[in-house]
């Protein structure tokens, strides 16, 4: 163990085998609960200027069952701890070039916590991806949801586009 790094192929008991013991005091880390879950199918009807939360209904993986993908769309960890969350969001408007503002938000319990924004100023746009993320101490109680808000200078459609697994949420343990 030169530089802080230990690298070995078998850890055995103080025989030469069998089982060890972690003695009290010490924390084992793990990246669990985990999960990742993405939209289905496009999400429609999305109105103007308002949050609205995104149903990611289609898990890729759900380690510990802590992700809702059919009712509440939420991750809630069930295990105190810090957990790196990310997601990203296709934002789109049918029409022409009408995507005024584009946002990406994590809400934390019911209330906004993180927000990427895309405000493209004087040209208006079709569609974007908004990515975001961070690092959080949770509860095992705290629930977390992605909410997506889309701006629109006039008349037509916003939508939350699924192709391609481009909108998705995750989540995973990163410490005690």
């Amino acid at each position: 163990m030169a530089d802080g790094t230990l690298k070995v192929g078998t850890i055995t008991n103080s025989a030469g085998s069998g089982n060890i013991t972690i003695g009290s005091g010490v924390t084992l880390l793990s990246s669990t609960p985990a999960f990742e879950a993405y939209l289905g199918s496009d999400q429609t009807g999305i109105s103007d200027a308002t949050y609205t939360k995104v149903q990611f209904n289609t898990e890729t993986f759900d380690t510990d069952s802590t992700y809702d993908n059919s009712t509440n769309y939420r991750f809630t960890p069930a295990v105190e701890g810090k957990y790196y969350i990310y997601g990203n969001l296709c934002l789109q408007t049918t029409g022409g070039h009408e995507l005024n503002l584009g946002i990406t938000s994590i809400y934390l319990n019911g209330t906004l916590y993180r927000s990427t924004i895309l405000d493209p100023n004087t040209t208006a746009m079709i569609s974007c991806n908004l990515p975001i993320d961070a690092t959080m101490n949770l509860s095992a109680t705290d629930y977390v949801e992605i909410f997506a808000y889309i701006e629109r200078t006039s008349g037509g459609s916003r939508d939350i586009k699924s192709g391609s697994k481009r909108t998705y949420f995750g989540a995973y343990k990163i410490g005690a």
